[in-house]
């Protein structure tokens, strides 16, 4: 077993011990595991049997893979996308798919000291046994945990360290569409939906074990979707910034495009019911995948296009079979903007009518704040005690949402306010960003200004029992949205912004929360990172950073000295504004949508201007140019995008982005030559609560 030792001069965490090299079976593991299981925190998580779990026949199946989850269990088995490709994998006569998560740092500990590799839930299988290892990477805070998984695997860190029987390691999901920082630790990485790609990765690992690295890795790269790092070059001008990203190999795809499933695949509906609470333990069904608001910080909004409905009586089916399957007694309906579900209406009626008297608690997340939705939920809970209401503005005046391209007038938000309180709800939870190109103290202190608006209404309904929950935290600019190119804020303006918020958001009935700027500094810096940043990662690993994303385990200091020792420097990743017309390091990576409509959006957003509703008017992104065959393929209503061929219901198509409005203020000049305000795209049918 190859374990990856630390530098002499390198401290890990106290007690923790390189493993020796004896444990390497799935009977010796489960033995072993009895020893010490009683031990550790939570021990459900690191024994399998669950409810629903597959286990296959391992010898007689041929095709394995690991599907992992680089975090505890009890945030992995609330991940869908895990479950979703768990079911399609094991669907599969020929393969198989086994969990695997990490284990906490009491668990670690164990295992490192007892020699025990990482294994998967199912059949205790070492990592490393597997054909293929299927990383699951929602977000950067995961990375070092990445390395983490591979060193208590056995498995050399770097994809060029490893020998050609190792399994191929493929990381996907939204925290590597910039797969820059993490290039040297993956064989390959998948761009886009993985649930047909995740079958071809299966069978290539299987069918080139054994073959030399980079015969395996051309043959990964002849996946549409797959990006083998390997086989590109970067080349950087004098101050750093990249000058050109080069293809060396005629298998690499210049650029990456994304891939994408044209019609939302059956709902997972027979889900692992896990023996401890976990974070989300809940079934859930995606109505609806990708979203057409258009908000310009929003990196889901623009990787996930196009929009696709998933047909209410699929939904309804799948909800039956949840509840049948699984004993589940709370159902989510999933989607990033749950109010625009083309039959939202409809769905909620059925429902509740179905379940009126069956104890079922369902819910819509993602609700825009209107009327509609507070009707909705009001249908959803059916007389039951009411406590939280979620808002979302991101920003606390008309101005801002405008640059933010999130037009919900501040009136709106306190007539929604007035409805929520008065039928009962005791909290409303709000979600600002700090940190918006533009933003001026001004906004801030409108954060506050708004907060308690709305906290006076609900004492007016409901006296000292109304509360508000108000979460800030900082824009982090993502890869491939409209504000790629923007700064992170300074840490000093956040400190100022957050000592506002502190001093204003006190006293009963207020509870405030925000990211502390370390946190946030280390998420930009991953985000907007290149190639080079590898090394940091490594050596912030080495120095004992892991579990990034949990405050208790988060370090700091580890991340600032391995910046100075492999001699770059964090605030110019994180902290620096580009330039419109520079390489990004993640250019040659395609989500669907072009570079020029991001690069007109960013220039809406200094301006003020709002375009509406992209189901109202199609201004071309660029999903329609890359994937206008499948567009075809489909029902016309399917896709939140037109329909293509002659005579067909669509909305008017622009070639660039439009606005509906400027904000006056911004450009007077300009908006005067765009009409009046008006809110984006509103729905207009509305439950009846009499009829639920």
């Amino acid at each position: 077993m190859r374990v990856q030792t630390p530098p002499r001069d390198v401290t890990r965490a106290e007690g923790e011990v390189i493993m020796p090299r004896n444990i390497n079976t799935p009977d010796a593991i489960r033995r072993e595991l009895e020893r010490f299981l009683h031990r550790v925190q939570r021990p459900a998580r690191y024994v399998g049997g669950e409810w629903n779990q597959v286990v296959k026949d391992w010898e007689h199946i041929p095709i394995h893979v690991a599907l992992v989850f680089p975090d505890i269990y009890d945030l992995g088995m609330s991940n869908l996308g895990l479950a979703i490709l768990y079911d399609v994998v094991n669907r599969q006569p020929n393969m198989l798919a086994e969990r695997v998560f990490l284990p906490w740092v009491d668990m670690e500990r164990e295992m490192r000291a007892r020699g025990i590799p990482l294994y998967s839930l199912e059949t205790k299988h070492p990592v490393r046994d597997f054909d293929l290892i299927g990383v699951s990477v929602p977000y950067e805070q995961l990375y070092t945990n990445v390395l983490n998984m591979l060193d208590l695997a056995g498995i050399p860190l770097r994809a060029a360290d490893r020998a050609d029987e190792d399994p191929l390691v493929v990381a996907g999901g939204s925290g590597v569409t910039n797969p820059e920082p993490m290039w040297a630790f993956f064989d390959a990485f998948f761009i886009g939906e993985g649930e047909e790609a995740i079958l071809e990765l299966a069978q290539v690992a299987h069918e080139t074990r054994g073959l030399p690295r980079r015969e395996r890795w051309r043959a990964l790269a002849r996946i549409p979707g797959v990006y083998v790092p390997h086989f590109y070059r970067v080349h950087y001008h004098p101050d750093g910034t990249i000058r050109q990203v080069e293809p060396t190999e005629p298998e690499a795809a210049f650029p990456v495009l994304k891939r994408i499933v044209p019609l939302l695949p059956p709902p997972v509906t027979r889900f692992v019911v896990p023996y401890v609470d976990v974070v989300h333990n809940r079934g859930a069904v995606e109505i609806m995948r990708g979203c057409t608001r258009g908000c310009r910080y929003c990196h889901a909004g623009i990787v996930y296009r196009p929009v696709r409905n998933r047909p209410l009586e699929e939904v309804l089916a799948a909800v039956d079979a949840i509840v049948r399957e699984t004993g589940f007694e709370e159902i989510s309906l999933l989607s990033l903007s749950s109010s625009d579900y083309e039959w939202v209406g409809e769905l909620v009626q059925a429902l509740t009518e179905r379940y009126r008297d069956k104890r079922l608690a369902l819910s819509l997340p993602s609700l825009r704040i209107e009327s509609f939705s507070v009707e909705l939920m009001e249908a959803l809970e059916g007389g039951r005690r009411r406590s939280g209401f979620t808002f979302a503005p991101e920003a606390a005046t008309d101005r801002l949402r405008d640059v933010i391209n999130k037009p919900i007038p501040t009136e709106q938000m306190l007539e929604v306010a007035e409805e929520v309180y008065r039928r009962g709800w005791t909290t409303i939870k709000m979600y600002f960003m700090i940190g918006h190109p533009t933003q001026t103290r001004e906004d801030v202190e409108a954060i506050v200004d708004l907060s308690r608006r709305v906290l006076d209404i609900g004492r007016k309904h409901l006296g000292k029992k109304a509360k508000i929950r108000v979460g800030v935290s900082t824009l982090v600019p993502k890869p491939h949205t409209p504000f790629q190119w923007v700064e992170l804020a300074s840490e000093e303006e956040m400190w100022e912004q957050i000592g506002i918020l502190r001093r204003g958001l006190r006293g009963p009935g207020i509870h405030l929360s925000w990211n502390h700027p370390h946190e946030t500094l280390v998420e930009a810096f991953l985000s907007r990172g290149d190639r080079r940043l590898a090394d940091v990662i490594q050596r912030a690993w080495e120095r004992g950073a892991k579990f990034d994303a949990w405050g208790d385990q988060f370090k700091f200091d580890a991340w600032m000295q391995a910046f100075r020792d492999v001699g770059l420097d964090p605030e110019w990743y994180a902290r620096r504004k580009r330039e419109l017309e520079e390489v990004l390091p993640w250019d040659h990576i395609s989500v669907g949508v072009k570079k020029g409509f991001l690069q007109q959006e960013y220039i809406h957003a200094l301006q003020g201007a709002v375009i509406d509703d992209c189901r109202e008017y199609c201004y071309s992104c660029g999903i329609l140019t890359y994937f206008k065959d499948l567009r075809r393929q489909v029902p016309d209503e399917a896709w939140g995008c037109p329909a293509l061929g002659r005579g067909k219901k669509r909305q008017p198509v622009a070639p660039r982005p439009v606005p509906m409005y400027v904000n006056e203020e911004m450009s007077p000049e300009l908006a005067a030559q765009y009409g009046p305000r008006r809110l984006q795209r509103e729905k207009k049918r509305t439950p009846d609560p009499q009829k639920q």
